[in-house]
């Protein structure tokens, strides 16, 4: 039984750099979470392409990978980001929504297995695909 409660979790709204990014929440699943990345022309990497930048994307990414992991567990503990590897499939579509699925995938003592995909139209035309994994900080050496 889970007592993470993540309607609670973004209830508070996001903090810091996902706040200044705009981040918000999106939908869940048992052990996915997506998270959305509005178009805002402060994010724009080439001002002559009016494409979002890679940063808040990776952001984005690492949120929605992170929180999988706390949906998956079914509570909250301090983890760290190892290591987030992010493939970029195609730019986001200049004035559309960026939307980021998160999934955990397995759970270990002390590693958790992450991967993901962004998106703007459809989950089946992805802009980025992820993979990576965090480390458990209240887990036994």
């Amino acid at each position: 039984m889970s007592n993470f409660d993540l309607a609670r979790f973004v209830a508070h709204g996001f903090r810091g750099h996902g706040a200044a990014l705009g981040l918000t929440y999106h939908a869940h699943g048992p052990d996915w979470v997506e998270l959305a990345l509005p178009y805002d022309e402060r994010l724009i990497g080439d001002p002559s392409s009016v494409v979002l930048a890679s940063g808040p994307i990776v952001t984005m990414m690492d949120n929605a990978t992170s929180l999988s992991v706390w949906v998956k567990r079914g509570f909250f503990a301090p983890q760290a980001t190892v290591d987030l590897r992010v493939d970029y499939l195609r730019p986001a579509t200049p004035g559309k929504t960026v939307i980021g699925r998160g999934e955990c995938l397995r759970l270990t003592r002390s590693i958790a297995f992450v991967r993901g995909v962004a998106y703007d139209d459809s989950i089946d035309d992805p802009l980025a695909h992820v993979a990576g994994t965090f480390m458990m900080m209240d887990a036994a050496a």
